[in-house]
This record gives C-alpha cells, sequence and structure tokens, in this order.
C-alpha cells in the first residue's frame, strides 16, 4: 500500500509538473505574442515615417516650386532692370558741343547791350540744351557769366536735328561811362559737357562787355517776353 500510494502521489506530482511546465510554455507563446505587437508598431511607424515623408518630398516639390517663382521674379527683376536700361538708353542725350554751331547777333541797339546765342543741332539725332551756357569773355575775368534763374524753362530744351535753341546774354548797362572792354571772340561750355566751343563776336568792332554787368539766360526754343528780360 505504501509504495503504490507513493507511486500514485508521483504520478500526481509528475501530472503536476507537466501541467505547470505546459502553462510556462504558454505564457511563454503569449510573451512572444506580446513581443510581436512592437514588430507590428514597428511596422506602423515605419509607415508614418514613410507618410511623414512623403510631406516632406511634397514639401521638397513645393521649395522647387518656390525657387522657381524665386527665378521668375528674379527674372522680372532682370526684365525691370532691362526696361530700365532700355529707358536710359532712349533717354534724350545732352547736346555736346560736336552736335550744335553756336552763333551770336547783337540784339537791338545801340548801345548794344545784349546778344542773342543761337545754338542749332547740327547732328543727326535728337538732344537736349540742358541748363544754360558756361560763358567767359574775357582771359582777364575767368569767372563764368551768372545765370538768371527767371528765364529757367518749365520743360527740357529738346532739338530734333536742324533745330535751334536760343539764349539771351547780357553784356552791359550801355553806359558811356562803363568800364568795358572789346571782345572779338569769347568761350563757352555746354552743359554736361567739357568740349570749349569758340564763338567770334569780331563783326561791327567787336562787343563792349562790363564783366560786372554780364548775365545769361537759360537754353530755350524761343526767347520770351519777361523770362527772358533781364
Amino acid at each position: 500500500m505504501n509504495a503504490s500510494r507513493r507511486t500514485a502521489l508521483f504520478s500526481v506530482a509528475a501530472s503536476a509538473a507537466l501541467a505547470l511546465s505546459l502553462t510556462a510554455c504558454q505564457s511563454g507563446e503569449g510573451t512572444k505574442a506580446e513581443g510581436a505587437a512592437p514588430v507590428a508598431g514597428d511596422t506602423v511607424s515605419a509607415s508614418a515615417s514613410a507618410a511623414a515623408s512623403a510631406p516632406a518630398a511634397g514639401a521638397g516639390t513645393g521649395g522647387d516650386t518656390g525657387s522657381g517663382t524665386g527665378t521668375a521674379v528674379g527674372t522680372a527683376h532682370k526684365s525691370g532692370a532691362t526696361s530700365s536700361g532700355a529707358k536710359k538708353g532712349t533717354a534724350t542725350p545732352l547736346c555736346r558741343a560736336q552736335d550744335v554751331k553756336v552763333s551770336s547777333e547783337r540784339q537791338d541797339g545801340p548801345p548794344y547791350t545784349h546778344i542773342i546765342l543761337t545754338a542749332r543741332n547740327t547732328s543727326g539725332h535728337r538732344c537736349e540744351m540742358a541748363g544754360f551756357p558756361h560763358i567767359q569773355f574775357l582771359e582777364s575775368h575767368k569767372q563764368d557769366v551768372p545765370s538768371v534763374a527767371k528765364s529757367k524753362p518749365a520743360v527740357p530744351t529738346v532739338l530734333n536735328p536742324g533745330d535751334p535753341a536760343f539764349v539771351l546774354v547780357k553784356l552791359s548797362d550801355g553806359g558811356v561811362d562803363e568800364d568795358n572792354e572789346v571782345v572779338n571772340a569769347f568761350q563757352l561750355v555746354l552743359e554736361g559737357d567739357s568740349a570749349v566751343i569758340a564763338v567770334d563776336s569780331s563783326a561791327g568792332g567787336g562787343l563792349a562787355v562790363d564783366p560786372a554787368k554780364t548775365l545769361t539766360g537759360y537754353w530755350t526754343t524761343e526767347l520770351r517776353n519777361g523770362a527772358d528780360d533781364f
């Protein structure tokens, strides 16, 4: 009886041990199943990463588009610069000494207190007679003849080929007691140019000039009463 009982108890113990072992194995499989879940999670994360990378690629495309827009803006800017350059290129250039022929004649008289300078455009293109002539009558008097502000025209004096521009120049007050000097030739320089233009004034015995009284107007397309009277 004792041997049989021990055998039965041993069998029960063995069965219990086997049951525990099976339970432990099942738990291990459960652990493995739970361990597989993170793998699935990794797959989801990878998918999410792929999805996240898709907008990034879209952003990259948008960046290219933005870059294209930048290029377009740059092109527009360059076009504007070209247009601006074209405007500058087509603007009327200033008349230079080589573009005009300048002559003088007495006005009214006697006494001859004023002369009229005429500058005719002898070039083949339009040009602008800007400002006033920078005149020096005497070698002993190097200062330019002062200009009269009221004679400045409201619009630029632009000359087509063959057109003249005029300037009224005061020589003196016409008094017999003035400190006049006879001038048979004088020189002037145009605005924006450095070339000296020599003007012959010897006709009629030359010009009686009082350097302290000289004045010049601005270049205009015609002499105007009031603005050019000084």
